[in-house]
């Protein structure tokens, strides 16, 4: 079909080196006309490197916009103590030093106020004392949303434990069946669930929900099936706002995560089972995410400025604009 289309324009004996023999490989294809590669994290250049043995394989992992994504309270809050931030926001290093626990609850428990009052818009009331995981994101099978309910018992005995809500939101691509199919399961769960596990799917997901949903958690959950995540970026924007990451050594947590202090991780970054991943997840929910919130309110607030300090400075668009200019395009 190719040679159909292209005629002389390119001679068929190389269109075949280059793309493969038989078959036109268009990322082969790519590999062998360009100067520079790269993956979009670290593990995802790692993995490309195993899939495409031969080629040199970069990785400039990405990054999100800061002002974009950083809330309103979060925003003013750095602008009065890290004026620069929204040119340079690797300054937001500093906040671990520069804010103080009180400036940074309050900025979270407005963010959470304005989550809170677009649940009540969905008939749905939840306690403000109870912490939120929040999990948003394009609904497609690798993602795994339906991770979370594959034990509701466990979820239950859990809740009574340690109570918790969830919020859900996102959107299947209009011809992904599966990912469609699960959302009609995501929202049987949390019927299910009810009323031991408060819990909402908000409907019409877009940017404007998302950047309530990314500040207003207590916890941002991921759960994609490694190694399959490239990068993903929504847990980048909720460290912006304070909010600590629950999530599968995939993409881009490889490389964010520090237990205990940016957030936490879901098993040990390896392909396994469904129901071993959600062993893994209701472990770290039951001994470390949950009593970590309802132990003492200045630790939980150590990790929150983890978060911003060590992930919201580093994964930004700025720096990763800086690492294409100097690395790919410059070179």
């Amino acid at each position: 079909m190719v040679e159909n289309v292209i005629g002389t324009l390119i001679d068929g004996g190389m269109l075949r080196q280059l793309a493969g023999p038989n078959e036109l490989n268009l990322t082969r294809l790519a590999l062998n006309m360009s100067a520079y590669v790269n993956g979009v994290a670290e593990r995802h250049a790692e993995t490309s490197r195993r899939l495409f043995p031969g080629y040199p394989v970069h990785a400039i992992t990405n990054g999100v916009h800061a002002p974009t994504w950083t809330s309103r309270t979060f925003a003013e809050l750095y602008d009065r103590h890290v004026p620069r931030w929204r040119h340079e926001p690797e300054t937001i290093i500093r906040a671990e030093c520069c804010l103080t626990d009180e400036q940074v609850w309050d900025a979270h428990r407005q963010s959470k106020a304005q989550l809170l009052a677009e649940v009540s818009g969905h008939g749905v009331r939840f306690d403000p004392a109870r912490p939120i995981l929040g999990f948003a994101r394009r609904m497609t099978a690798y993602k795994r949303p339906d991770l979370l309910f594959a034990d509701l018992e466990r979820l239950r005995a859990l809740a009574r434990r340690w109570p918790f809500q969830l919020v859900l939101a996102g959107k299947a691509h209009p011809h992904d069946r599966p990912g469609m199919e699960l959302i009609r399961a995501l929202h049987e769960h949390l019927r299910t669930l009810q009323p031991d596990v408060p819990g909402v799917f908000l409907p019409n997901y877009d940017m404007r929900l998302a950047k309530i949903l990314v500040a207003g958690a207590d916890v941002w959950l991921n759960t994609p099936q490694p190694p399959l995540e490239a990068s993903g970026t929504s847990g980048m924007k909720a460290a912006l706002n304070g909010v600590p990451s629950l999530s599968v050594l995939d993409g881009w947590w490889v490389e964010g995560c520090i237990e205990g202090v940016t957030g936490w991780a879901i098993g040990d970054g390896e392909a396994h089972g469904f129901n071993e991943d959600a062993t893994a997840l209701y472990d770290k929910l039951e001994h470390a995410v949950l009593p970590a919130y309802y132990g003492e309110r200045r630790a939980w607030i150590a990790i929150m400025k983890g978060a911003i300090s060590k992930c919201g400075s580093l994964f930004s668009s700025h720096r990763m604009m800086r690492r294409y200019a100097v690395d790919a395009y410059l070179q």
